[in-house]
C-alpha cells in the first residue's frame, strides 16, 4: 500500500511559466530544472519542459537524463564542466555549457571537439560564488571568441545573492557592476532569477532565469506563491493511519515534547522523516484533513506524525491529509521549520511516490 504520494501537476508547471512569460515579456526563458527539477521529477514534467526556451541544470548527469526523457530543449550546464571526458560528452549532445574560471577556458582551448559549443561566460559581480571578476570579462571574451571549439556570440550572465531583499541596494549594485563590464560586448545577457523577474524589471536582459517561482513558490520571505498568482506544482500527501482517544495528561511521541491539555482525539499520518518531512517543525503547524485544517502535535518521527482532530470529529482512518501543496502553501511550512521551501522540495525521499495530476 502506497502511503505517502507527492502528486506533481505540470499543468501548473505550464501556468508559472506563463507568469514569467508575463513578467518578463522581452526575455527568453532559461528554465532552471536543476536537481530533478527542484525535486518534483524530471519524468513528472515531461511534455511542459519544452515550452521554456532553454533548461539549466547543474551538472552533466542532468543535461544527460533530461536527453533520456526526450528534451529538445536547449540545455545549459549551469555549473560547467569538470573533466576533458566531460568536455566531450558535452559537446556530443551539444549541451551549452557556462565557464566560470581560467581552467574551463584552457581546457575548452586544448581539446579537440566534435561539435563547437555554445558558451555562457560567468561574471561574479558580488556572489562571489563563481565566476570571473568584471576587469577579466574581455580577455575571457577574447579568448573564448578566438577558439574554434566556441559558438558566437558569446553569452553572458551573472547571478544576484540578494535580490529577495527589496530593499537592499545590493543587488543595484550589481545590476551596474554587470551593465559597465559587459557594455562593450556582444551577446545575450542574462541576470534575472525567480526574485529579480518579480521585483527588478531592469535586470531582465536577453534571458530570465526563474527557478522557484516555476514551482508555485514565492522568492521572498513573507510572502506566498498565491501573491503572485502561482500554483504549486507539488502537492505532498498521505493519509490518516489510526485515530486514538487520548486523555488530559497524555504525552505524545518521542521526547513526550507534548501533552494533552485536555482529553482529545488525535490522529496518526502516515508521514516522517524518512519520506521527507522536517523533525523539528513546530508544533501547531498546519495540514488540511479533508480540506479542513487541523495541528501537528508532538516531534515528527521517521514513518508517522501526530495531528489534533478535536474539531474534526467525522475524521476516519484512511482520510486524506495534505502536508504542503494546493490549499496550503509550502511557504507556511518552511517558516515553521525554519528553512526555505527550496529545501523541502529538494528533500522529499524516494519513499514517497510521485505520481502526475
Amino acid at each position: 500500500m502506497t502511503y505517502v504520494t507527492a502528486v506533481i501537476d505540470s499543468n501548473a508547471f505550464k501556468h508559472n511559466l506563463l507568469q514569467v512569460r508575463k513578467a518578463a515579456p522581452k526575455s527568453n526563458v532559461l528554465a532552471m530544472v536543476k536537481a530533478d527539477a527542484y525535486g518534483h521529477g524530471f519524468r513528472h514534467l515531461t511534455g511542459v519542459l519544452d515550452e521554456a526556451d532553454a533548461l539549466g541544470v547543474a551538472r552533466l548527469e542532468e543535461a544527460l537524463r533530461l536527453k533520456k526523457y526526450g528534451v529538445t530543449s536547449q540545455i545549459v550546464i549551469m555549473g560547467g564542466i569538470t573533466t576533458a571526458e566531460e568536455l566531450m560528452v558535452a559537446s556530443q549532445h551539444e549541451f551549452a555549457i557556462v565557464v566560470h574560471n581560467a581552467e574551463r577556458l584552457q581546457m575548452i582551448q586544448h581539446e579537440t571537439l566534435e561539435n563547437k559549443l555554445s558558451v555562457w561566460l560567468k561574471i561574479d559581480t558580488g556572489m562571489h560564488r563563481l565566476g570571473v571578476m568584471p576587469e577579466e570579462v574581455n580577455d575571457f571574451v577574447q579568448v573564448l571568441k578566438a577558439s574554434g571549439n566556441v559558438k558566437n556570440p558569446i553569452g553572458l550572465m551573472s547571478h544576484f545573492a540578494k535580490a529577495d531583499d527589496r530593499n537592499s541596494p545590493y543587488t543595484d549594485n550589481q545590476i551596474l557592476s554587470f551593465a559597465e563590464c559587459v557594455q562593450p560586448l556582444e551577446g545575450p545577457k542574462s541576470l534575472a532569477n525567480s526574485a529579480a523577474i518579480l521585483a527588478w524589471p531592469d535586470s531582465h536582459e536577453d534571458w530570465v532565469r526563474p527557478g522557484i517561482m516555476l514551482y508555485g513558490v514565492s522568492p521572498f520571505a513573507e510572502e506566498t506563491g498565491l501573491d503572485y498568482n502561482l500554483k504549486p506544482v507539488m502537492t505532498l500527501q498521505s493519509s490518516i493511519i489510526a485515530i486514538r482517544q487520548l486523555h488530559q495528561g497524555d504525552a505524545i511521541g518521542y521526547g513526550s515534547t507534548w501533552t494533552c491539555p485536555k482529553d482529545m482525539i488525535v490522529g496518526v499520518v502516515a508521514m516522517g522523516y524518512g519520506d521527507g518531512y522536517p523533525r523539528h517543525i513546530a508544533a501547531g503547524t498546519p495540514v488540511l484533513v479533508n480540506q479542513q485544517q487541523a495541528s501537528i502535535l508532538g516531534r515528527v518521527s521517521m514513518d508517522m506524525l501526530t495531528i489534533d482532530l478535536s474539531q474534526q470529529s467525522h475524521a476516519a482512518v484512511g482520510d486524506e491529509v495534505i502536508l504542503w501543496g494546493k490549499g496550503l502553501p509550502i511557504e507556511h511550512i518552511a517558516r515553521s521549520a525554519n528553512t526555505i521551501a527550496y529545501e523541502l522540495l529538494c528533500q522529499v525521499t524516494a519513499r514517497a511516490t510521485k505520481v502526475k495530476a
